[in-house]
């Protein structure tokens, strides 16, 4: 067993104790935490397989962030009302079920990235980052100017949405799928980077003019990534709604991608439970400083800049490198 496999276990394993701690020591605010952490952590794990196996570094995954809270949000509201959603020729009744919410948030969003990816993985470099930002911030003013699910406003989900066996409504069980989820994506994750398909897609990151010479398109291989990318943080994104039980446009804002990128290079690119050390120091940063001055940020800059001078690998790079070399 290898030094970093180590860590990952003690990651998964602290992640999932901090809200068994939390509640014996009558601190239930921590198991929302907690719950934060292991849903960003699923956002970044999406980005992270384009941007870590792909090299593609895309400014725009809060679209699909910000499309799965809407699924979650517009149906249940629906399911609420109890009136149909009109498609034109066609209406749909609403619902409160997270495994129906999460297919239509994951196909929702699998369509918006096969558009996106099919028009920006044209370019690359900076002109990569730019498109993708730019289709992110069209989806953001578009919710913006929606009035019928709350416009700038955002939209309310009144009661969280259910999972069979389980009462999302406590705050404990609502963390173990979470958990559940965050677990189960990290072995696809872990499963397509050992993958032929995940050793073409590093291979096109490296050399794509090799990739092309043995008969491997590199095109398609990268928008395969981009779409099954974007449709793990469109999952994210409707369990962040039933989370927070409110979506709003500022889940699609350029803030929120850079957040997951953010995530991403303080655990580590590319590695494994890299977006899961990202996200649990981000948001242990964001609630500690938090309370104690409002530029908590600036603090965060000077461990993302202590990360990029000092551990180009990230937390989980320069903990495994430091336990390798002793």
């Amino acid at each position: 067993m290898s030094r970093e496999t180590i860590i990952n276990i003690a990651l998964a394993l602290v992640l999932l104790a901090i809200p068994f701690v939390a509640t014996q020591m009558g601190s239930p605010f921590y198991v929302t935490l907690a719950t934060r952490m292991a849903i960003l952590a699923l956002a970044a794990v999406g980005l992270n397989l384009a941007l870590g196996l792909g090299g593609l570094v895309s400014f725009g995954h809060a679209a699909f962030f910000g499309v799965g809270g809407y699924a979650a949000g517009i149906l249940a509201s629906h399911a609420f009302s109890m009136q149909p959603i009109n498609l034109g020729l066609a209406s749909f009744a609403g619902t409160n079920s997270m495994l129906v919410i999460w297919l239509v948030a994951i196909a929702a969003a699998g369509l918006l990235a096969l558009f996106i990816g099919a028009v920006s993985l044209r370019t690359s470099g900076v002109y990569f980052i730019m498109i993708t930002l730019a289709f992110a911030q069209m989806t953001y003013y578009f919710a913006i100017s929606w009035p019928a699910y709350g416009g700038e406003d955002g939209l309310s989900i009144f009661v969280r949405n259910t999972f069979p066996g389980i009462n999302t409504m406590v705050p404990m069980s609502f963390f173990l799928l979470c958990y559940g989820v965050l677990m189960a994506v990290l072995v696809v994750f872990a499963l397509v980077a050992r993958s032929r398909f995940g050793s073409a897609l590093q291979a096109a990151r490296q050399n794509e003019v090799r990739v092309a010479s043995v008969g491997i398109a590199p095109f398609r291989i990268r928008l395969a990534a981009f779409v099954i990318s974007g449709m793990i943080t469109a999952l994210a994104g409707a369990l962040y709604a039933d989370l927070n039980r409110f979506v709003s446009p500022s889940m699609m804002s350029w803030h929120m991608s850079g957040e997951f990128i953010v995530l991403i290079i303080l655990g580590g690119v590319a590695r494994l439970f890299g977006p899961v050390a990202g996200a649990m120091m981000f948001v242990m940063v964001e609630y500690l400083l938090g309370g104690m001055t409002d530029r908590w940020q600036f603090f965060l800059g000077l461990a993302l800049l202590a990360v990029v001078l000092f551990a180009r690998g990230g937390l989980i790079g320069f903990l495994a490198g430091r336990v390798r070399h002793g």
